[in-house]
């Protein structure tokens, strides 16, 4: 039967908060289900493995293309037709050329996510690194002149940094749908990835005593851990765990913009003078309620943003340009081979991501404190101790020969280079209003980028000096 109600009991529905009916909604949404077998969290972890592996994979080989570049044993003609003191500087170019596309999207990306959707972005840029990667391994076994091989070499580099950037911005959108610990197992998953290549560099090395088919299985191993992410990518949405955020948010914004509709029109239908005065309180509401200008948020952060800029010109002032030239005393040993994977990089993941784990534990210097920019600062200190390493043929005089110096000064140079950035990037939204945390968390990443860049490009003159 149907039952008209009374004026009254109109009245009051009429009279109700307009909140009530969406928290009323919302209680009767339905819980989230459990994540079966941490299904979603391993593959969480593998796309944020896979978003860094571009970069990480190409820094860890710059043994192998330094020696195609200088003296190519398997390729005799380049020998006689090349000049042997021609100076390619693989690292310092590899390092510019893998950092220009990260600044360039950064500053491209609100354009590009307008035009094409999320899952064709990301799709397509594991297709892209998948082909690239095939490429460079492809690469290995063909004989090419050192000029043409380290131009095929700096595009492939540029290209797949460049759908690397897109890959790691759209997977960042994908997992801030979820819980913050999904979060956390992404920038894991990234912290990862460099300690990965270097495990992968060592197997490829221990496995096959011929350089070429070490180079050539070291570069197969990224392929089919693109392949993998990829598989796991188009098996998110089809859990249900995955499906249940992913669809929450796409209906939280079309109830969102249906409450918005339904707020004009009761506007609307209300007189001229409530209109009136309902608009200056509005008018008061939403000024209050509006996000800050970016530059408004960049006068609170300045400090943050330039001491993020200044910690990572700093690493990609000498890393890898400088470290991967430092040599073990040890020469003809064993030890030799595997010198620069293990002391070089494998150090500087690990002891990065031990820096990118103690903030949990403590922070200090806090937010506030003068000290902060002068701890920061003093980094540059690493420069000239990384250049006073046993570099062989070095123009400077060597103060640290011994192997234990080395290794010493890089997990320091790694820890705090972890440790300092983690401060800064979660010190930034600390010191502006809930609102405009997503502003200021944009331009941290931007000015990370632009410490990239440029420390990649003053790594031409530290190279030069030595």
């Amino acid at each position: 039967m149907n039952f008209k109600k009374d004026p009254l009991s109109r009245y009051l529905e009429d009279q109700r908060p307009s909140g009530t009916t969406g928290n009323m909604r919302n209680e009767q949404k339905q819980s989230p289900p459990s994540d079966r077998g941490q299904a979603v969290s391993i593959i969480i972890f593998i796309l944020g493995l896979e978003t860094l592996l571009p970069w990480n994979f190409f820094i860890t080989a710059s043994e192998y293309f330094n020696g195609r570049l200088h003296n190519d044993k398997n390729n005799t003609r380049n020998v006689t037709t090349m000049d042997g003191s021609k100076d390619y500087n693989y690292d310092s170019w590899m390092a510019l050329l893998s950092q220009l596309p990260l600044l360039l999207f950064t500053l491209l990306n609100s354009f590009l996510y307008q035009l094409v959707k999320e899952h064709v972005r990301v799709a397509f840029s594991m297709v892209a690194i998948f082909i690239f990667f095939s490429l460079t391994a492809a690469l290995v076994q063909v004989d090419m002149q050192p000029d043409t091989f380290f131009s095929v070499t700096m595009a492939t580099i540029w290209f797949i940094n460049m759908f690397g950037a897109v890959l790691q911005s759209s997977l960042f959108g994908v997992v801030s749908q979820f819980p913050p610990r999904y979060n956390t197992l992404f920038m894991s998953g990234q912290g990862l990835a460099g300690i990965f290549a270097g495990i992968a560099m060592l197997c490829s090395i221990f496995s096959n005593p011929d350089r070429k088919s070490a180079a050539l299985g070291y570069f197969i191993t990224p392929c089919l851990a693109t392949l993998v992410s990829l598989l796991c990518y188009l098996l998110l949405p089809r859990l249900e765990f995955a499906r249940f955020y992913l669809n929450r948010s796409q209906s939280d914004k079309v109830e969102a913009s249906q409450e918005l509709i339904s707020s004009d029109q009761k506007v609307q239908i209300s007189e001229k003078k409530d209109l009136e005065a309902n608009g200056k309180i509005m008018s008061h509401e939403t000024e209050g309620q509006q996000r800050a200008s970016v530059f408004s948020v960049f006068k609170k952060i300045w400090v943050m943003a330039l001491c993020v800029t200044w910690i990572f010109a700093v690493t990609l002032a000498v890393f890898p340009v400088i470290t991967v030239r430092v040599q073990t005393v040890y020469v003809g040993s064993e030890w030799a081979d595997v010198f620069t994977c293990v002391c070089c990089f494998i150090v500087f993941y690990v002891m990065d991501l031990l820096g990118r784990v103690a903030p949990s534990l403590m922070q200090w210097p806090s937010k506030e404190s003068r000290l902060f920019p002068v701890v920061v600062f003093l980094r540059v200190i690493f420069i000239p101790l990384l250049m006073m390493c046993n570099i062989k043929d070095s123009n400077l005089t060597v103060f640290f020969k011994h192997d234990s110096f080395f290794v010493v000064i890089m997990a320091l140079f790694s820890f705090t280079n972890g440790y300092l950035a983690c401060l800064c990037m979660s010190y930034a939204p600390q010191l502006v209003r809930c609102k405009d945390c997503e502003t200021a968390g944009s331009l941290m990443t931007f000015f990370l980028a632009l410490g990239l860049a440029l420390g990649a490009g003053f790594s031409f003159l530290l190279g030069g000096l030595v």
